[in-house]
């Protein structure tokens, strides 16, 4: 049995055990031993807590008051099940809110789909973010096809979240590239005034140029050309997300090797072709943690619109306990809409991290 065990690599000992580890890297010393002691009890007195708090004790009343509450120690969870539809649709129609739920599916599966890598070419990238602002637009607003009209500033909740998330990057990640193509451009007139504006809007808080785009602008443009405020807000944010991606992307660029646009000059192709099919993709590869580092960002930005009068998520969730029967449930909408946030950021941040994995053993 010896010499079986000593010729068989799955029956040979494969080091020391979890306990051993265990042992070794948190109670090596009495010292030690306390510390994690130490740490474990207050660990699980945290989380036995917050268990209690969220599930044991927590009352899930659908009634719709508040009565069963009053009485209970833990999370009054009821607040959710009687104002869901003020944190998730905001001050959007009652009888239509079924256009803004699918408006909100429809922006969550364009976002799949494109994060398929079937889908990964040019023309079906495009196709699919158009058509899916397209419908979400459709949705939310109406005015055709038998859907009554409702204006941009009854929309509200989540799905104007997510409508100003989609639409930053949709403009912001263009006109990143433009940004960062200028500034490298071999003009300094060109690439001086380009790194102007790019430093200048980085300079400032993104509070300042929400505020600039949504009251100052009008005053300084003629009516024609002033355009509803959600949409001056968005441009704002945009150029916002555009300054500091530009310079993701340049830094990107900057990190592909000198001889490949040689090579690809040497080769005979123009300018378009060497950024379009050399630069650009492995500028992209290199720049992909910090991209997806700056979508994170720009949704979790989303929730400063509330300080130009939008009734975006968390607006919402201030309504849902403004009233005097919830006002003592504050603590529980906040858990809940952090919990839409988390879904999201961690849903982005585990897709960079499996593109990550992709690029860095190659397309398969």
């Amino acid at each position: 049995m010896a010499d079986a065990v000593g010729m068989n690599p799955v029956l040979a000992p494969q080091g020391p055990g979890f306990a051993a580890n265990l042992k070794r890297r948190f109670f090596a010393t009495p010292l030690q031993a306390l510390v994690s002691g130490v740490s474990l009890a207050l660990l699980f007195w945290v989380a036995w807590n917050v268990l209690d708090w969220a599930l044991f004790s927590a009352v899930f009343d659908t009634s719709g008051t508040a009565d069963a509450c009053h009485a209970s120690t833990g999370a009054c969870w009821s607040v959710i099940a009687a104002r869901w539809r003020i944190i998730f649709f905001g001050l959007y129609p009652y009888e239509e809110q079924w256009r803004s739920a699918l408006a909100c599916v429809a922006v969550v599966a364009m976002t799949v789909l494109s994060c398929i890598p079937a889908f990964w070419t040019g023309r079906r990238i495009a196709f699919i973010w158009g058509a899916g602002t397209a419908l979400f637009y459709l949705l939310m607003k109406g005015g055709i096809l038998g859907l009554p009209y409702v204006g941009e500033e009854m929309w509200g909740g989540l799905a104007l979240t997510l409508f100003i998330f989609v639409m930053t990057c949709l403009i912001g990640f263009p006109l990143a590239i433009c940004l960062a193509l200028l500034r490298r451009s071999q003009l300094p007139w060109i690439s001086r005034t380009t790194g102007l504006i790019i430093d200048g809007v980085r300079s400032l808080p993104l509070i300042s140029i929400l505020f600039t785009f949504a009251i100052v602008v009008p005053f300084m443009l003629p009516q024609w050309l002033q355009g509803d405020k959600l949409y001056r807000v968005i441009i704002g944010s945009a150029l916002f997300f555009a300054a500091y991606q530009a310079e993701i992307v340049r830094g990107g660029m900057q990190g592909v090797p000198i001889g490949q646009e040689e090579a690809a000059m040497s080769l005979g192709l123009n300018y378009w072709q060497r950024i379009s099919r050399i630069l650009l993709p492995q500028a992209m590869r290199n720049a992909l943690p910090a991209t997806i580092n700056q979508f994170v960002i720009a949704f979790k930005e989303t929730s400063l619109v509330i300080i130009v009068g939008f009734f975006e998520i968390l607006a919402s969730g201030n309504a849902a306990f403004g009233t005097g029967e919830w006002r003592f449930a504050y603590v529980e909408v906040y858990v809940f809409i952090a919990l839409i946030y988390f879904t999201f950021v961690f849903s982005l941040s585990r897709y960079g991290a499996f593109l990550e994995r992709r690029m860095s053993v190659g397309e398969r």
